[in-house]
């Protein structure tokens, strides 16, 4: 199946589901749906930091210190953290991410999406997804934050990370 084919939730304000359409048709007509983004981390600490391939549907060849993608139709935020870790990480066997917390991102141009921001420890070696991530590595921190004003970054995962420096400073 065809990404642009999978079907998603369509949900409200509250986060309600009121329908369900195909990705290319939530992207198209900028309907509200479900992401998730999973924050991971390797054995020492340092965050996975990627750029995504050019023939992504959204944000194309753009860095992200997330992994993670939209929630499909009638799955869980936490099956789909899971799922979308291992998947853009290459590996299984990954413990449960951590759910840290849930906002409304708005892209400016009317679109939004619901994004469940969760934490994980990957200490498995990985093996990225070739369609999904085109280049790859394990950042500190304070690595990640020399780089914000450096390099493009998908504006939601900004959103995200900026939101999680927020709520780890306890605001």
């Amino acid at each position: 199946m065809n990404a642009a084919d999978e079907i998603l939730d369509v949900v409200d304000e509250q986060d309600r589901v009121v329908g369900r359409s195909p990705r290319g048709e939530v992207y198209a007509q900028g309907l509200r749906h479900r992401c998730v983004f999973v924050l991971a981390r390797d054995a020492e600490g340092r965050v996975f930091v990627h750029r995504r391939t050019p023939a992504k549907l959204v944000f194309p060849s753009l860095y992200d210190m997330f992994v993670g993608g939209v929630v499909g139709a009638g799955e869980a935020y936490d099956e789909a953290a899971l799922r979308e870790a291992e998947e853009e990480l290459g590996v299984t066997g990954l413990p449960r991410p951590d759910f840290l917390f849930k906002f409304l991102y708005e892209d400016g141009s009317g679109a939004s999406w619901w994004s469940a921001v969760y934490e994980v420890r990957c200490a498995l070696p990985v093996r990225p997804q070739v369609e999904e991530v085109a280049w790859h590595a394990f950042l500190p921190e304070a690595e990640v934050e020399r780089r914000l004003g450096q390099w493009e970054w998908v504006p939601d995962g900004l959103a995200a990370y900026e939101r999680l420096k927020a709520f780890r400073a306890g605001g």
